[in-house]
């Protein structure tokens, strides 16, 4: 709001008023309890994470609650006032999209959200609830380090020598570091041909290393030398200190990252020299290096700084030290390309805006695999359990994309479990703040009723249809049971369109085109698994009885080929079929005419001959085809990582939060009523004093107003602190009407010098315009006698009001009400300046007259005479005219040499 570059992330919650931004970290120095930051690290934790502890050390003025029913952090401010972390950002996600209506002057609904790459689902869903509770509708959440790779791709499209290259983005920032490897290619789609293309290659992070962490080591060091000088004082019981300490320690790293030393000075006076701190402070942030990124730094073309805390000198040092790189790529904002990359996808993603397109492939940094068990019969006839695992989504898996799982072996109702997997590339600290390792437990009702109803079928398992979006959250979209049966095809005739379409339909292949070679699309990739893994169910199919340890496992078949009892594979972009009337889906599906399109795909010139004769066959035979039937399963899902908010608990946040917006809108009118008539009071005591207005007002009408305003302004001094916003308007309301006739003399006679001369002006010209009117001679006139006397009319009107308004004005005292009003001679200029226009447009429109000959009759004899004299020697007589001209009968003549020029030149005369 103040015109500055960024705003922080900063909310001050006092009693009656809210704060954000620069106000609110000013706030903190004053009042440290009720200023509010970092918060983002509390999303989606139990109250037991580590993380929550670790925040409560930093900021120890904050009492943190635990939220009974979900075992979420609460931030308690009274007993009465208490909010949680999603409700935090979303004041602040509200604030925003305040600051962007007001640039915008429009409003705003929708947004794309930058996220930390390292957020998993729990985080991820709170971040949507906190957008929720601000009333916008998230388009897409995007990773941090993403949106800088789609920034600086944007960046790149402007070089001609866009290719093949790997680039590393080192992000620092005041809480986290990321570092990640993206590869930029050009790629060829179906749709758009050649685009450019980024994919998310390998991250690392460190979720508590940042410009943060660099200030509290600062600020602990100010805490240590400012005890052992004031052995009998400790900082540390005093808030208000610590917080001045911390914002000292902020002020000394920025003027360290461009200096090799600085000053620190707090107060009570205790000057600190810091030129050995800097050595410490990079070292307290750069033992990451390049962490935990699986590419090898040899293969990286360059690598780029991002973030505000790349820019100490010695994060700089150890980086280039560890890359083995000459140097460091500076060359994007370091504080504002994930936003401008955001920005870019917002575009992408709004219907509002056309932008080149860029293909994201981002990564899912933690794997997610689906867990269940199940009853099997060992050799000697014993049962028992065993435990299953299948991995949904790898690690770095792209997304946006859907998975659907098949259990073949069960047919009654059972449970499974999401979870994530392999996790073992972590430190045992991101282990402990990564939070619970189970998803979601799934209940599936209605399986066995399924099986029951459609016993004549073949079941080809439960599937489960899995989605994980562009904001990478996984969701689970429905699950069905799938069965299958033969039905004889109907003999029937088909009609003549309906041939003619199969017909182009064999010609040009049947079904969609084969993705080209390099392409990396999801939903062509989604089709092509899809249906690999329906064919290998359908051989296995044919097979119950035969078994391997794979089938014993269970009821999935992987991306692996060995795992044959069941598949993991990629959805179809579209459903099966529509559901009909019992809740069920019906689809025709024949595997030989699969195979037999495939083989149609390929080019072929003898195609189109061989066509008709396979329809004609295919009518005499009867092709028995498998119908599938899909019955949709009940589920019920039950969260354990973090609970989400219930319905209701959602609610009451967003009224929450509005009822604070409107608290603040309220404040903020009362605030600007009481400034309008603060200032009010102010210039108009000072304008009394002005020249121009002592001119039109007496003595006794400036002690009126002045005694008014003086009472008004003791009334401000003593209640007008708890006045309302009505009081205020009215009381300013009540002083304008006691002004308004001052103020009106003195705005006439600020108006009346260029007012007066634009009459006079246009009275000139229209006086011109009308002499010059008169004096067209009458052949040529094209204004009528009527029109000029309306045009004289007004211009002598307008003179007379003119001349009698003005001596009438001049007999007024200045301090009585005028009779010469701008707006009156606003009007007469109006009605004057119509009828001149209307005259010029007449002339300006107006063709001209032809010139009358002045001998017409002998003129058209000797043109007569001219023209005939082409085909014939003599002319017929002219109807009356034998008398005028009667030595034009008889042969034709040439007419002289001057009256032939006469002639020619005729038609060029100009009448006007």
């Amino acid at each position: 709001r103040e015109s500055r570059r960024k705003t922080p992330v900063a909310v001050a919650l006092k009693e009656n008023e809210r704060l954000f931004g620069d106000s609110a970290l000013g706030m903190s120095i004053r009042t440290p309890k009720v200023a509010f930051r970092y918060f983002q690290d509390l999303l989606g934790k139990r109250m037991d994470n580590p993380h929550v502890a670790l925040y409560q050390s930093r900021f120890p003025e904050h009492e943190l609650v635990k939220d009974e029913k979900r075992q979420t952090v609460i931030f308690k401010l009274s007993q009465t006032t208490q909010y949680s972390p999603e409700e935090m950002l979303g004041m602040v996600l509200n604030y925003s999209r305040g600051l962007a209506e007001e640039f915008a002057e429009q409003p705003i609904k929708d947004a794309v959200i930058t996220v930390p790459a390292y957020f998993n689902q729990a985080e991820r869903r709170a971040v949507l609830h906190a957008a929720g509770m601000a009333d916008l509708k998230v388009l897409q959440l995007i990773n941090d380090n993403t949106a800088v790779a789609l920034n600086y791709g944007v960046f790149l499209l402007h070089h001609p020598s866009f290719s093949f290259q790997n680039i590393m983005f080192y992000d620092m920032g005041a809480g986290s570091t990321v570092c990640t490897i993206v590869t930029y290619q050009t790629v060829k789609t179906k749709d758009a041909g050649t685009q450019p293309q980024l994919q998310i290659q390998g991250i690392g992070f460190d979720r508590t290393l940042g410009g943060l962490e660099m200030e509290l080591r600062l600020r602990d060091y100010l805490v240590k030398l400012f005890n052992d000088q004031h052995p009998s004082k400790d900082v540390r019981k005093n808030p208000r200190a610590m917080a001045k300490l911390l914002k000292e320690a902020n002020r000394v790293k920025t003027v360290l990252s461009a200096n090799a030393d600085h000053v620190a000075q707090v107060w009570p006076p205790v000057t600190v020299f810091l030129a050995p701190l800097g050595l410490r402070t990079g070292g307290a942030g750069c033992s990451v290096g390049v962490p935990r990124a699986p590419c090898q730094c040899d293969g990286i073309d360059q690598v780029i700084l991002v973030g505000g805390a790349t820019r100490v000198p010695k994060v700089q040092e150890v980086l280039l030290k560890a890359v083995g790189k000459e140097e460091l790529g500076k060359n994007i904002n370091a504080d504002e390309a994930a936003a401008m990359g955001a920005v870019y996808q917002a575009a992408a993603l709004s219907k509002a805006f056309k932008v080149k397109p860029f293909v994201v492939r981002d990564a899912a940094v933690f794997p997610i695999q689906v867990e269940f068990t199940r009853e099997v019969e060992e050799d000697d006839k014993s049962k028992s359990l065993k435990h299953n695992k299948r991995i949904l989504f790898q690690r770095m898996a792209p997304y946006p994309q859907r998975k659907v799982i098949t259990f073949n072996r069960y047919t009654d109702d059972f449970e499974f479990y999401v979870n994530y997997g392999d996790l073992s590339f972590l430190s045992q600290d991101d282990m402990r703040i990564f939070g619970s390792l189970n998803l979601t437990t799934v209940r599936l009702k209605g399986v066995g009723d399924s099986f029951k109803k459609h016993s004549d079928y073949e079941s080809k398992g439960i599937k489960a249809h899995f989605n994980m979006d562009e904001s990478g959250v996984l969701s689970l979209d429905r699950v069905e049971s799938v069965f299958e049966t033969l039905v004889e095809d109907k003999l029937e005739e088909e009609s003549t369109l309906t041939k003619l379409g199969n017909t182009i339909s064999s010609l040009f292949g049947g079904g969609g085109p084969t993705p080209e070679a390099g392409e990396n699309l999801t939903d062509p990739v989604q089709e092509e698994e899809e249906s690999l893994a329906e064919a290998g169910k359908e051989v296995q199919g044919d097979k119950p009885d035969q078994k391997s340890s794979a089938e014993d496992a269970g009821e999935e078949q992987g991306e692996e080929k060995q795992q044959s009892p069941g598949q993991v594979e990629m959805a179809p972009p579209k459903a099966e079929s529509q559901k009909q009337e019992e809740g069920e889906k019906l689809e025709s599906q024949d595997p030989k005419e699969n195979r037999e399109t495939a083989k149609e795909e390929e080019p072929s010139k003898s195609s189109g001959d061989s066509t008709a004769t396979k329809m004609e066959e295919e009518k005499k035979i009867k092709v028995p085809k498998k119908q599938k039937l899909v019955h949709e399963i009940t589920m019920e899902v039950d969260v354990n990582d973090v609970p989400d908010p219930l319905e209701d608990e959602l609610k009451s946040s967003m009224k929450k939060l509005q009822d604070l917006t409107v608290r603040d809108l309220e404040k903020q009118e009362r605030e600007k009523s009481a400034n309008s008539l603060e200032s009010f009071i102010f210039e108009t005591q000072d304008k009394l004093y002005q020249e121009e207005y002592q001119f039109v007002s007496t003595e006794e009408q400036r002690e009126e107003i002045s005694r008014k305003l003086s009472e008004a302004s003791s009334w401000m001094e003593e209640e007008g602190y708890a006045a309302t916003t009505k009081e205020l308007k009215d009381k300013l309301s009540e002083l304008k009407k006691l002004c308004r006739n001052l103020f009106f003399r003195v705005e006439e006679r600020r108006k009346w010098p260029e007012r007066l001369a634009a009459l006079e002006s246009l009275l000139n010209h229209s006086t011109i315009f009308l002499k010059g009117a008169r004096m067209i001679p009458e052949s040529d006139q094209i204004f009528t006698e009527v029109e000029l006397s309306t045009l004289e009319k007004a211009v002598n009107e307008t003179t007379n009001w003119k001349n009698e308004t003005l001596a009438e004005q001049n007999k007024l005292s200045p301090t009585e009400k005028p009779i010469l009003l701008s707006k009156d001679i606003e009007l007469k200029i109006a009605a004057l300046d119509r009828e001149v226009q209307y005259l010029l447009n007449k002339a300006k429109f107006a063709k001209p007259k032809p010139k009358k000959e002045k001998n017409a009759t002998k003129s058209d004899a000797g043109k007569n005479a001219t023209a005939t004299s082409e085909a014939e020697s003599t002319i017929p007589p002219t109807e009356g005219k034998e008398e005028d001209r009667p030595e034009d009968i008889g042969p034709a003549k040439e007419p002289p040499a001057a009256e032939e020029a006469a002639i020619d030149e005729e038609p060029r005369t100009d009448a006007g």
